[in-house]
């Protein structure tokens, strides 16, 4: 692919250079590479023994269980997209990326981002139904349907970027790009480019700030509903029974959007650079890291059904 460099000629396709964190010393390297690949073990293993408990136990053979695998791959895609490279950079000092690799990186870690907000709805939506609407759950949430809805959440998520990679890819670049970042951001790689980088980072915050709000006032506005039809229930049995079915949900939401707050408060503030990458660094752990543990932890179905797994 040719692009401008910075000069405003033609030239080969750029290399990114990744600076990681600029002011981390060299000997805290290897205990950070350990705490990550701790952390990324951690995630694939807890969410893939997810996968393996709903798909083999047939009692989890449920729309909430189906929307759990779903947010169990994309924490395994979601982490792999970047988490690999920050090792690498971390235990080899690999710190280039390719033109295309930078863009695809950048282009999945969004994707995946958008498809767990969506799939955060879709998980509200099927709380909302089994609660507000129980009688005709079974009709509403037919497996057809639930694959209707998971199929929309991926498919939307993996079409919303493609319009800011595609802009951003024809900024102009020095042939060798410096990004101060562990990963290929789009914030990131924006500010590595020579050209005017102002209409790119607003469209930027703009369409985070749609893809984050949107999901989560559509998730607040099932709550309300549901918090209405529980306080109808005459029984404190039957508004906690209620309300546990939803708690595990509620947390991840919640661990999902803290850790979104704290990476736009880590851009907005005037804090130094080393906070603003590791601000998108925590969003991109934190979150996988914890969804396994709260849906193991406070689920007594998915916990059962781990434990009789032959394997443990």
């Amino acid at each position: 692919m040719e692009t401008i460099d910075c000069n405003g000629s033609e030239d080969s396709s750029p290399i990114f250079y990744l600076v990681g964190i600029p002011s981390l010393p060299k000997s805290l390297f290897l205990p950070i590479f350990f705490v990550f690949l701790f952390l990324y073990l951690l995630i694939l293993l807890g969410n893939v023994l997810i996968l393996l408990a709903v798909v083999a136990e047939p009692s989890l053979h449920k729309p909430m269980y189906f929307f759990l695998i779903n947010l169990s791959a994309l924490d395994i895609l979601f982490t792999t997209t970047t988490v690999p490279k920050m090792l690498s950079l971390l235990l080899l000092g690999d710190r280039f990326l390719s033109f295309p690799a930078c863009f695809l990186q950048m282009y999945l870690f969004h994707s995946f981002s958008c498809s767990e907000a969506f799939i955060l709805v879709v998980m509200a939506y099927d709380r909302y139904v089994a609660i507000c609407h129980p009688l005709h759950y079974p009709v509403l949430m037919t497996p057809q349907t639930n694959a209707t809805l998971a199929a929309c959440a991926w498919l939307t998520a993996l079409l919303l970027p493609i319009p800011t990679v595609v802009q951003t890819s024809h900024l102009a670049f020095d042939s060798t790009a410096h990004i101060y970042h562990c990963f290929c951001d789009h914030l990131a790689v924006v500010q590595a480019s020579c050209s005017d980088t102002m209409p790119q980072t607003l469209m930027g915050f703009c369409i985070a700030k749609v893809v984050s709000f949107l999901p989560l006032l559509l998730v607040l506005l099932s709550y309300v509903h549901i918090l209405a039809s529980v306080l109808r229930i005459s029984s404190r049995e039957g508004r906690s029974k209620a309300f546990s079915t939803c708690s595990s949900h509620l947390l991840v939401v919640g661990t999902y959007y803290s850790s979104i707050a704290i990476a736009y408060v880590a851009y907005r503030a005037d804090l130094p650079l080393d906070f603003h990458i590791m601000g998108n660094v925590v969003y991109a752990i934190l979150t996988p890291v914890l969804n396994p543990l709260i849906y193991t932890l406070r689920n007594k179905d998915v916990k059962a059904a781990i434990t009789r797994m032959p394997c443990l």
